[in-house]
C-alpha cells in the first residue's frame, strides 16, 4: 500500500506546447504510473532512514518489570518490582552526527531522483503522444494513397475498355493498390502499438482505445539565446549526484569516528519488594543505579580500517560519477541545441519537397488521363509523394521530441523555474 504523495512536474515546458490533451495525460500518468509509485516508496524509505539515524542521537528510556515466586531459600528469585532505565551513548567524536547527515543527504538524493522520475515520466508521455499522433497521420496518409490507387485502377480499366490501355497496366494497378492496402494495415498496427505504449505509461489497460490527435502538437517558439547558468543545479539528476557525494563524505567521517573510544551513560530508578524486605521495615523499597561505560576498540581484525577504506572508495566513486554526469549533461544540451537547428532546416526542405511532390503527382495523373504519360511514371510519382509525406511527418515529430530532450537537459523551461503544479497520487 502506498500512502498519498505529491506528484510535481515543472509546468513551464509542458505549457509551452499549448496542448491541453497532453497536459491532462501527463497529470494522469503522475497519478497512476506504477514506476512512480516505486520511486515514491523509495522516498518514504529514505525518510524513515533519516528518522532512524536521528533516533540514535537521543536517549533510550524503558521500563523493566519482574515478578518472582520461588522457595524462600532463594530470596533473589522472589524479588518483584518495576524499574525505569535510561541509556545514552554520548556522541563524543560525531559518529552518529555523521550518520545522521549522511542519511539526510541520501534522503535528499532520493527526493531528487523522485523529481527526476516525474520529469522523465512526463517526457515519456509526451514522446508517446507525439508518436501516436504521427502514426495516426501516417495511417490517414496510407488511406489516401489507397483511395488514389483505387481511382487510378478505375481509370486504367476504363482506358482498357476504350482500347488505349493494356491488361498489363490493369495488373500493375491492382498490384499497386494491394501494396498500398498492405501499407495501410502496417500503419494501423503501428498506431495501435503506439497507443498501447502510451496507455501503459498512463497506468491504463493497454487496449488501444485512446484517441490520438488528428494533427501533430503545435511546435513551440524558438529557443532563446544562451543557456541558464544554473543548469546543473536545475537538473534533479545532478542534484541527486551532488547529494550522494555529500553523503559519501559523511560516511567516511562516520567510519573514522568508529575507530575512536565510545562512552555510554546509563541510569535506573525503581521499586522492589519481596517477603524479606516487607518484614524489615527499616529497609528501603526503592533502588537506583548509575553507570558510565567506555569502550576502546583495541583489536577488530582490521574490520574498522577496512570499513574506512570501503567508505573512502565509495566517496571517490561518487565524486567521479558527479563529474561524469556533469559532462554528459553538457553534452545532452549541445546535442539538443544542434538538433534544433538541423531539424528546423530539414523540416523546411522536406516541406518544400512534399509540396512539389504533390504537384508533380497531380500533373502526372492528369497527363495519364489524356494519354501523355504511362502508368509506370504515375506509380513512381505516387511512391515519391508517399515517401516525402512520411519523411515530413517524421521530422516534425522528431523536432517535438528533441524539444522535450532539450527541456530535460536544461532541467526545465528556458526562463525562470515556475512554481510546480502538484497533483495527488495514491495507491
Amino acid at each position: 500500500h502506498f500512502t498519498e504523495a505529491a506528484a510535481q512536474v515543472n509546468d513551464g515546458w509542458l505549457a509551452s506546447f499549448n496542448d491541453p490533451e497532453l497536459s491532462q495525460l501527463v497529470y494522469e500518468a503522475l497519478q497512476n504510473n506504477p514506476d512512480l509509485w516505486v520511486a515514491s516508496a523509495r522516498l518514504e524509505m529514505a525518510n524513515a532512514q533519516v528518522d532512524l539515524a536521528e533516533a540514535q542521537l537521543k536517549p533510550a528510556i524503558g521500563v523493566l518489570g519482574r515478578a518472582g515466586s520461588k522457595p524462600v531459600a532463594d530470596l533473589v528469585a522472589l524479588l518483584s518490582g518495576v524499574m525505569l532505565r535510561m541509556s545514552w551513548e554520548i556522541d563524543l567524536w560525531g559518529r552518529m552526527r555523521y550518520a545522521r547527515n549522511a542519511a539526510r543527504a541520501s534522503r535528499d538524493a532520493t527526493s531528487a531522483d523522485y523529481r527526476y522520475a516525474q520529469q522523465s515520466l512526463a517526457a515519456a508521455v509526451a514522446r508517446a503522444w507525439f508518436v501516436a499522433s504521427e502514426t495516426r497521420l501516417q495511417q490517414q496518409l496510407a488511406t489516401e494513397m489507397v483511395d488514389s490507387a483505387g481511382t487510378l485502377l478505375q481509370l486504367t480499366e476504363h482506358r482498357r475498355k476504350v482500347g488505349i490501355g493494356t491488361d498489363a497496366e490493369i495488373m500493375a494497378s491492382r498490384a499497386n493498390l494491394a501494396s498500398y492496402a498492405d501499407a495501410q494495415q502496417q500503419m494501423e498496427l503501428a498506431h495501435r502499438q503506439a497507443l498501447r505504449a502510451l496507455e501503459l505509461l498512463l497506468g491504463r489497460y493497454p487496449g488501444a482505445t485512446l484517441a490520438a490527435r488528428e494533427s501533430l502538437t503545435p511546435f513551440p517558439g524558438p529557443v532563446p539565446v544562451g543557456i541558464p547558468a544554473d543548469m546543473l543545479n536545475r537538473r534533479p539528476d545532478m542534484v541527486a549526484a551532488e547529494r550522494r557525494v555529500a553523503s559519501a563524505f559523511d560516511r567516511v567521517g562516520e567510519a573514522k569516528a568508529s575507530m575512536l573510544p565510545s562512552l555510554s551513560l546509563s541510569a535506573g530508578y525503581g521499586r522492589i519488594s519481596n517477603e524479606a524486605v516487607q518484614m524489615r521495615g527499616d529497609l528501603e523499597q526503592t533502588t537506583s543505579s548509575a553507570a558510565a561505560t567506555a569502550m576502546v576498540p583495541l583489536y577488530t581484525g582490521g574490520a574498522l580500517t577496512a570499513q574506512v577504506a570501503v567508505r573512502t572508495a565509495e566517496q571517490k566513486a561518487a565524486v567521479a560519477d558527479y563529474a561524469r554526469r556533469a559532462l554528459v549533461a553538457l553534452g545532452e544540451v549541445e546535442d539538443a541545441l544542434n538538433a534544433e537547428r538541423v531539424l528546423a532546416e530539414r523540416e523546411r526542405i522536406l516541406g518544400d519537397a512534399a509540396a512539389a511532390s504533390r504537384d508533380a503527382t497531380r500533373l502526372e495523373q492528369d497527363a495519364y488521363r489524356v494519354g501523355k504519360s504511362d502508368l509506370r511514371a504515375v506509380n513512381q510519382r505516387q511512391l515519391a509523394q508517399w515517401a516525402a509525406e512520411v519523411a515530413l511527418l517524421n521530422v516534425r515529430r522528431e523536432r517535438l521530441v528533441r524539444r522535450i530532450d532539450l527541456h530535460l537537459a536544461l532541467g526545465g523551461s528556458f526562463g525562470e523555474v515556475p512554481a510546480p503544479i502538484a497533483s495527488t497520487t495514491s495507491n
